[in-house]
């Protein structure tokens, strides 16, 4: 492929994206299903603008390895184990059970073993994107079935890790090449020990030199080029590329630097797995709906039917409600994401041909945008046999960035802060671009992490869309007021409180989206005045209440009073 053919082919690319995804999405049915689309516009079915897909199609294998990284990120080991029935009890019942029955299935209709596991275990997988996604616009994250459905996902998301580290290795035994088995075996434990020492005992430091310096240029590319060394070094013993990112993920999960690295990441991961998706949907053969149509929908329909089944018995094996049972059920029967993913690199390893790479994504394709309609389905039937409408509520098991105070600057003011809450029980997470005011407040067991609380990524990162309240403690006048800034832009209903340097800068970040502020020159001298009139023998009512007067309306009197100075020096 041409230079400037790949550059037209990938401009064409988003062009598409752009108009098909936020459509797809404004109909319910999810971005997944608008890349896709995208895809087949854009390929060999639609306006034919590239044919050369598998150029694409490898480039575009880096959006799943950024996207491992980030699923270790984000993925601590308390706030597994907290949840560890739902993950490993369920979710991995139901992978054995779904994968093991289907590749079963196929073996005994003469498919290869090795194929019939990657076939069996990649149609288990479902939907993360749309499970997920209807979840939390529906706002059932907190219901018993919203925690089902995620502890099943993120087994799922787990599990994925171990998939994509065995296919190679069947590619090899299936070529016949590469090195004896316990040689391959032997060189995958040393590399995997390696990248664990490295990232657990190198990594932290590079990237507090690197927050150190205050170079934003250098932790960008050390945190690129952290995912990409672990992905590379991974392949040199043929194991995927995605174990690598996932390991040094996991690894910096518990680092102060975490959310800033994610927000690095972020776009990387949406760009190349947006690509991903649609280098799949240009892989899609349209073809084999007039050739074998009839055959592939309905061995798609089979598979929702089965999953599901699978799901409703598995759920109520373990205790859950029949409503809630059948919200699983009906939720997660769809092949996910991570088919295309898995699928994709079996193909590239040559686990399985072309034609029956095209059939699973073709079916895939089918169980993905049948799955809204599915969940329409099952809140009409909840609702009508439950009259709570399947709203069965859960207390606890919240992440640890759900319903929590996101403090903004880590300094004097709000260490201080984060102090109070801490004492009081009340969940915060505090951010700050001073890599050693972060680490010191770590080491005293402040939930502090570095990141610029401006950034719509790190907001994103930390919470902020599930946060109570934020507090901006930056002391920076326009730092600040580039926070409050974004908050009320991204977050318009989230309440904002602001330190601020006196009555001027108070009325800046009001007019920015700030609902309270307090101008620390103003209560310095408030305090000041009370300790003043204490001492020289005024009552405490009486200081009290002039302390009020002077606050009332947003410090009305001083305000009046300085615009009164300011018009007589004119």
């Amino acid at each position: 492929m041409q230079q400037e053919d790949l550059l037209l082919a990938v401009v064409v690319l988003m062009l598409a994206a752009a108009i098909s995804v936020p459509f797809f999405r404004w109909l319910g049915l999810g971005s997944v299903i608008g890349f896709l689309t995208a895809g087949v516009v854009v390929g060999p079915w639609g306006l034919k603008i590239t044919t050369e897909v598998e150029t694409i199609r490898h480039f575009s294998e880096f959006g799943v390895v950024f996207l491992l990284f980030l699923i270790g990120l984000e993925l601590r080991l308390s706030k597994l184990w907290g949840i560890r029935r739902v993950v490993f009890g369920l979710g991995g019942s139901q992978i054995m059970v779904t994968g093991g029955l289907i590749a079963v299935y196929a073996w005994a209709f003469g498919v290869p073993w090795n194929v019939a596991l990657v076939v069996g275990f990649g149609l288990s997988m479902s939907s993360t994107a749309f499970g997920l996604q209807i979840l939390t616009e529906k706002g059932e994250m907190g219901t018993r079935h919203g925690r089902a459905s995620f502890g099943i996902l993120l087994m799922q998301d787990l599990a994925v890790v171990p998939m994509l580290a065995i296919v190679p290795f069947m590619g090899e035994m299936t070529r016949g090449q590469g090195d004896p088995y316990w040689v391959a075996v032997l060189k995958a434990v040393v590399v995997i020990i390696c990248v664990v020492a490295f990232g657990r005992y190198v990594l932290p430091r590079v990237f507090r030199a690197m927050a150190t310096s205050g170079n934003t240029g250098s932790f960008t590319g050390v945190a690129i080029m952290t995912v990409l060394g672990a992905a590379w070094v991974m392949e040199q013993v043929n194991l995927s590329m995605a174990l690598g990112a996932f390991l040094v993920g996991l690894l910096l999960s518990d680092s102060e630097y975490r959310h800033q690295i994610e927000a690095v990441i972020q776009p990387l991961r949406e760009f190349l797995l947006g690509l991903f998706f649609m280098a799949v949907g240009m892989s899609i053969d349209f073809g084999l709906i007039t050739e074998s149509g009839f055959v592939v929908f309905g061995t798609a329909l089979s598979v929702l039917v089965f999953k599901a089944l699978a799901l409703y018995v598995l759920c109520r094996l373990a205790g859950y409600t029949k409503i809630s049972s059948f919200r699983v059920s009906l939720l997660l029967p769809q092949v996910g994401e991570f088919g295309f993913v898995l699928f994709g690199v079996a193909i590239a390893h040559s686990v399985i041909d072309e034609h029956l790479f095209k059939h699973l994504l073709l079916l895939i394709a089918m169980t993905m945008a049948l799955t809204p309609f599915l969940d329409v389905i099952s809140t009409r039937i909840a609702n009508r046999l439950d009259g709570t409408k399947g709203l069965d509520m859960e207390d606890g098991l919240h992440g640890e960035s759900e319903h929590h105070v996101l403090i903004a600057g880590f300094g004097r003011v709000g260490g201080t802060i984060a102090m109070m809450l801490r004492n009081s029980d009340v969940p915060y997470l505090a951010l700050d671009i001073n890599a050693k005011v972060v680490e010191n407040g770590r080491a005293r067991g402040f939930h502090a992490f570095y990141g610029d609380a401006s950034k719509a990524s790190v907001l994103q990162a930390a919470g902020a869309g599930y946060a109570k309240l934020v507090i901006i403690t930056i002391d920076n006048q326009e730092a600040a007021e580039r926070a409050v800034s974004a908050i009320r832009y991204l977050y318009p209903g989230l309440p904002i409180q602001a330190r601020t340097f006196d009555l001027a800068h108070s009325e800046k970040l009001h007019s920015l989206g700030a609902n309270f502020t307090v101008p620390e020159h103003v209560e310095i001298s408030l305090q000041l005045g009370r300790e003043a009139l204490l001492h020289l023998g005024r009552t405490e009512s009486y200081v009290t209440d002039l302390v009020d007067d002077i606050r009332q309306n947003d410090y009305a009197v001083l305000r009046n009073t300085a615009y009164a100075k300011s018009r007589q020096s004119v």
